[in-house]
């Protein structure tokens, strides 16, 4: 849990803000050696801290996704319906829900 700031303490997180707000193509190195002649000791983990969150960047790096785990579009003029009834005749086809379901599964993987 985070400490509640003393009485005189500084917010060096708004600072840092006010700083990227100022300058946004500032270094990290030049932010933390600012606040460094103000009298203010920075890490420079915070900075990119702030700094990644300011941009909004939740998770670090593209989230992927299972090939196939999207289901591809229905066709155009298809009806839902019918789809399950093709589905069920290849199930009985294969020998079974539990057989065609084993055999997707083998697939996907």
């Amino acid at each position: 849990m985070a400490k509640k700031a003393q009485s005189g303490d500084v917010n060096r997180s708004a600072l840092i803000r006010e700083m990227f707000a100022t300058n946004p193509l500032m270094k990290v190195k030049e932010i933390v050696a600012a606040l460094q002649k103000r009298g203010i000791e920075v890490a420079p983990n915070l900075v990119y801290l702030v700094k990644g969150k300011l941009k909004g960047e939740k998770t670090p790096g593209r989230a992927t996704t299972k090939a196939g785990a999207t289901a591809a579009p229905a066709a155009s003029g298809s009806d839902a319906l019918v789809t399950i009834h093709k589905v069920k005749r290849l199930a009985t086809d294969v020998g079974g829900l539990r057989m065609l379901k084993g055999i997707v599964d083998a697939l996907s993987d």
